[in-house]
């Protein structure tokens, strides 16, 4: 065996004695480094005749290409053993069950919302949608409410810290009948010309659902709360009309036929004469009470004006029911807070599969 192979072989039992990367550094510089055995060789070959110097340089870098090839081998194989360790730390167990991600789902109240538009929708009324943040007079005024009515105080109406171009502060709504208003004094701006020539305006027939406050908070009411308002106004719209179309509703919504209605004389500013819509089920764990699900009437002939309308060529009737507690009376539900607590227990049963 040569010296030459002698080194090499060294070189080769080094390197694979070597358990770590830094170790491998470590051996190699024995072999290639500045002071090692192979570069010290490589030095010497200046001393040695032209000939010879040929001869012996060609011996040493074959050497050196052996020992380099030995070294980038253990260079993988210390590789291979990491990425191993590394995968076997990483394993997963493919036999156990997956993660699955559970699915979201409609909130119970914006699916009793999309329910009552298909409803209405059916029956030929449009959808009116408008600001939360009111003026007096569209929450108000518009709406037949004197200046003492106690639906203006700050206990039972939110008001905004800005003021309208009257004067007068910005409130959150307390209800949607704003919304009724924009849209009819549209409706009626649309067709101003037909009523100048004295000619029937189609039809105003329009719900309009949406978010209202009020200061208000307990197991049945919520400051925050869902109400849906129906205005149908014509030259011959009566309150056989409010009974068919929310008979015909309530029959929907609840998908059951076995159910009265009745109206209760009650008193509201903006409707003349006035009444409560009750409603009785014919069977199930709410059979035979009476349940006030909305108030209603007759649009009163200056909320008619407030339209753009003439009371004596127009009339028509509003209905104003809160979706929240429909909900609660087709699922069973005795507090309304549950429906905003964010208890994903309580939510999960109104997913639709």
């Amino acid at each position: 065996m040569t010296a030459l192979q002698s080194i090499v072989d060294a070189a080769t039992a080094a390197f694979a004695a070597a358990a770590t990367p830094a170790d491998l550094e470590n051996a190699k510089a024995q072999f290639l480094g500045k002071a090692g055995r192979i570069t010290e060789l490589m030095k010497g070959l200046a001393a040695l005749p032209v000939d010879e110097k040929k001869v012996r340089g060609a011996e040493i870098n074959k050497a050196k290409q052996a020992i380099e090839a030995a070294l980038q081998a253990r260079r993988d194989a210390l590789a291979d053993a990491e990425l191993q360790q590394q995968l076997q730390a990483e394993a997963l167990d493919v036999s156990l069950p997956g993660r699955q991600r559970g699915g979201g789902g409609l909130h119970p109240i914006a699916m009793s919302m999309e329910r009552i538009e298909a409803i209405f929708g059916s029956m030929g009324f449009d959808v009116a949608d408008g600001p939360e943040v009111e003026t007096d007079w569209f929450s108000f005024t518009a709406l037949n409410n004197p200046e003492n009515h106690p639906a203006r105080s700050m206990q039972d109406t939110f008001y905004v810290d800005m003021k309208d171009a009257e004067g007068h502060w910005l409130n959150l709504r307390p209800h949607t009948s704003p919304m009724q208003i924009r849209y009819a004094r549209a409706h009626a701006a649309k067709y101003a010309d037909v009523i100048a020539r004295g000619e029937r305006m189609p039809d105003i027939r329009v719900i309009a659902p949406g978010r209202t406050y009020r200061v208000d908070s307990d197991a049945t009411h919520s400051p925050m709360f869902h109400q849906v308002e129906g205005l149908w106004v014509g030259a011959n719209v009566s309150f056989k009309d409010l009974k068919a179309v929310y008979l015909n509703f309530i029959q929907s919504f609840f998908e059951t036929r076995d159910l009265e209605i009745r109206f209760r004389p009650s008193y509201f500013p903006f409707t003349e004469p006035s009444a409560e819509i009750d409603i009785q089920f014919g069977k199930g764990p709410l059979k035979g009470r009476w349940l006030e699900v909305s108030g209603s009437g007759q649009v009163h002939p200056q909320v008619i004006r407030n339209m753009g309308l003439d009371p004596e060529h127009y009339i028509g009737f509003a209905f104003g029911s809160g979706v929240d507690r429909l909900p609660m009376l087709r699922y069973g539900v005795d507090d309304l807070r549950l429906f905003f607590d964010g208890d994903l227990r309580f939510l999960s049963q109104f997913q639709q599969a």
